[in-house]
């Protein structure tokens, strides 16, 4: 990067709030076939098996990517899947997931070698067009036996069998060898992502499934960091709450970010987002 390194910063973190990209150059990494799938389990194992997730994830290599949620199969039978996608040696790979291959009874046992673009359609099922969306998330930083309890607890009384909770155990130490002052991205050091996810087909029931999440989402709270991913954030500060941009990024980047947006984009025209706010904001875009 030869000029404008500030801006380059902020990009890598602050995203649309200082500009539109118009062309991208991708350098390419083969990747494939994978040891990709779900595996499923009775939801009456809940409990059991988030402690299995939670060992499971203690000890797993940069190569693996997983998830776990609570949710309902589509003929309503309620379940806790783990999603992984392992992108080493498939042999590795299996020696990995042998815990969560052996533990039982599974309702869904679909982990083998695929390719990388079948593992990212993998829950694409779980969500077809046209469903009644909202969710509150936060960085955790244990997956502890009170925080299962809770978990537990809040999924057992979903208001919608697609209402669900979810944990994805982050991308462990490559994300962690990038220095943390490298870019505007921030929290590196954390292990899991919450969140709460209200959903429904029937709008008649989307206000009884947001409050189900929020209340989720704030049981969870003696277990969070204070942080979020901003991707995870509401577009709307009225949906999210004031703080909220500064919780995805911290105060010294949240500052560093304001300070740019001021140089770069006083008048916030690039505001159609996780909306960081210049403090200098002027009558224009107010009005605008």
């Amino acid at each position: 990067m030869t000029e404008n390194a500030d801006l380059f910063w902020g990009v890598r973190g602050g995203g649309g709030n200082f500009g539109i990209a118009t062309s991208f150059e991708y350098q390419l990494h083969a990747v494939g076939p994978v040891l990709a799938g779900i595996v499923a389990y009775p939801f009456e194992k809940a409990k059991d098996v988030l402690k299995l997730f939670r060992e499971f994830t203690s000890g797993a290599p940069d190569e693996m990517a997983s998830g776990i949620v609570l949710i309902s199969l589509p003929d309503g039978t309620p379940v806790v899947g783990i999603v992984v996608c392992h992108s080493g040696a498939l042999a590795e790979g299996e020696r990995v997931v042998k815990p969560l291959m052996t533990f039982g009874p599974r309702i869904i046992d679909q982990i083998g070698p695929i390719p990388y673009t079948a593992a990212q359609q993998l829950i694409d099922g779980f969500y077809p067009p046209g469903l009644q969306n909202y969710w509150k998330s936060s960085f955790l930083r244990t997956i502890s036996d009170e925080a299962i309890d809770t978990i537990v607890a809040y999924c057992a009384k979903r208001p919608s069998p697609i209402c669900h909770g979810l944990i994805e155990h982050q991308l462990g130490d490559a994300v962690r060898r990038v220095d943390r002052d490298a870019t505007a991205f921030g929290y590196r050091d954390v292990e899991y992502s919450f969140v709460s996810l209200g959903v429904c087909a029937d709008a008649a029931e989307a206000e009884k499934c947001t409050r189900w999440a929020g209340e989720f989402w704030n049981a969870m709270r003696p277990w969070s960091t204070g942080g979020v991913y901003v991707n995870y954030l509401g577009r709307r500060e009225v949906d999210e709450g004031a703080g909220r941009i500064e919780a995805a990024y911290g105060p010294e980047k949240s500052a560093r970010l304001v300070a740019l947006k001021n140089k770069y984009d006083p008048a916030n025209l690039f505001r159609l987002n996780q909306n960081i706010k210049p403090s200098l904001e002027t009558s224009v875009a107010r009005s605008a």
